[in-house]
């Protein structure tokens, strides 16, 4: 359950170009630009609101009005969190304590009154006034200023003066045609970029308060990362259970039946070995064609487990042996710096296989793709196909199963398949365990 922050800048995407195509930028710009109005609607009628239901509060109309702006301010709450998602990409999970249950709305309504969320919530939307003006006062300066700059060869012509100028020291600079206004531009293009910088800055610092402010505190977080530990933990035992019993199903209904028939053979052949060597013969050719079945068999177990090239030789070899024993051709693309623990390489491996072998029994596809990369601390594995579609994680199937290996080492796993594909199966996995 802990709050991200996509503003954070990964690995790969430092620089002011890839700044200017992040759409994180634009959208942290449109938030500083446009949220002043909302912090100054929030601010009147919480003011005129609370004020109005604490001075009637003697003849109980109060009441209502103070019961009805928590409420009101709640969903706003709720709202900013949103807002934080889509402006900042501030993950911010509701941190209220359960209301009790029933019809008592005075019961729920006093569960909310000693929440400290609900107190926090406040206190953070009469905060979003005074810093929406200073956001919106420094956003717009800025862009403002920026903008000048890069259209000051346009407009320098319209100035009453019909020129501008700058001193330095005992010198004047006349700046009074289009030509010598030139300069101007890439000075204007160098400040938008500061500006973009700026506004990811604003935008960061406000994600944290909104983050602080209306997330959970500290003893919030640790019991919704202890239940979550909890959960991921049984789901975990869950999937081992289920492969436990897997490998003794595949054991006792192959290798194990395809040993006694070996055996008995052998028997067959040495009880014949004197009256029909012929016979006995035949009897020890089919028992080792039995034994090599065998062999065959628990050798397939055996990469089932743990596969060997998977521990030699890394994520990619593995992947693409998997590939190429595919019926449908598989493009593999694995772009990691370095190996991922032992954990979450074989969990990565698996949920590949898994999904080639779906792809091979449901999807009717022509083709499919298998990428794994690195984002910031986790392992991206995702597998497409261009097939028919209508996957689904049902509990007891191998999906599932899947979702459950990868709970337990706290990561998720997740299916897009619409009715007539193309189905994404992928599965976000920690790259530290």
């Amino acid at each position: 359950m802990n709050s991200t922050l996509e503003m954070t800048p990964s690995r790969r995407r430092s620089g002011p170009l890839r700044l200017a195509g992040e759409s994180l930028t634009w959208r942290s710009a449109a938030y500083l630009l446009l949220h002043f109005p909302l912090g100054l609607a929030y601010f009147v009628g919480l003011t005129v609101l609370l004020s109005v239901s604490v001075g009637t509060v003697i003849i109980w109309v109060g009441v209502l009005g103070l019961a009805l702006a928590m409420i009101l301010w709640r969903g706003a709450a709720m709202f900013e969190r949103r807002l934080a998602k889509a402006a900042f990409g501030v993950d911010i999970p509701d941190p209220y304590r359960p209301l009790p249950k029933g019809t008592n709305l005075f019961a729920k309504w006093k569960a909310m009154a000693v929440d400290p969320a609900t107190w926090k919530d406040l206190v953070y939307l009469f905060l979003v006034f005074p810093l929406g003006v200073v956001e919106f006062a420094l956003s717009v300066g800025m862009w403002c200023a920026a903008l000048a700059l890069i259209a000051m060869p346009l407009t320098i012509n319209w100035q009453d003066g019909g020129f501008l100028y700058l001193t330095v020291g005992s010198h004047e600079i006349w700046f009074d045609n289009t030509l010598t206004t030139l300069p101007a531009i890439p000075l204007g293009i160098a400040l938008a970029f500061v500006v973009m910088y700026v506004v990811r800055g604003i935008g960061y610092a406000h994600g944290a308060l909104a983050r602080f402010l209306l997330g959970p505190n500290e003893t919030q977080a640790l019991r919704a990362r202890t239940a979550q530990l909890q959960a991921s933990r049984a789901r975990g035992v869950d999937a081992a259970e289920a492969e436990r019993r897997r490998i003794e199903r595949d054991l006792h209904d192959g290798a194990q039946q395809q040993l006694l028939a070996v055996a008995m053979d052998l028997g067959r052949a040495r009880a014949k070995l004197e009256t029909d060597p012929a016979g006995a013969q035949e009897l020890i050719q089919q028992a080792h064609a039995g034994a090599k079945e065998a062999i065959a068999e628990l050798r397939n177990l055996a990469r089932g487990i743990y596969p060997a090239i998977l521990t030699d030789r890394g994520l990619d070899a593995a992947i693409s042996a998997v590939a190429a024993r595919a019926q449908v051709p598989v493009a593999v693309e694995v772009d990691l710096p370095t190996r991922p623990p032992a954990a979450v390489e074989s969990i990565a491996y698996f949920i590949v296989s898994e999904a080639l072998t779906n792809v091979a029994k449901y999807a009717r596809a022509t083709r499919a793709a298998v990428r794994i990369t690195r984002d910031q601390n986790w392992i991206v594995v995702e597998v497409s196909d261009n097939g028919v579609g209508g996957a689904e994680a049902t509990p007891g199937g191998g999906l599932a199963g899947l979702a459950d290996r990868a709970a337990g080492i706290d990561g998720i796993l997740t299916v897009n398949s619409p009715p007539g594909g193309p189905t994404v199966i992928r599965a976000d996995l920690p790259a530290v365990w």
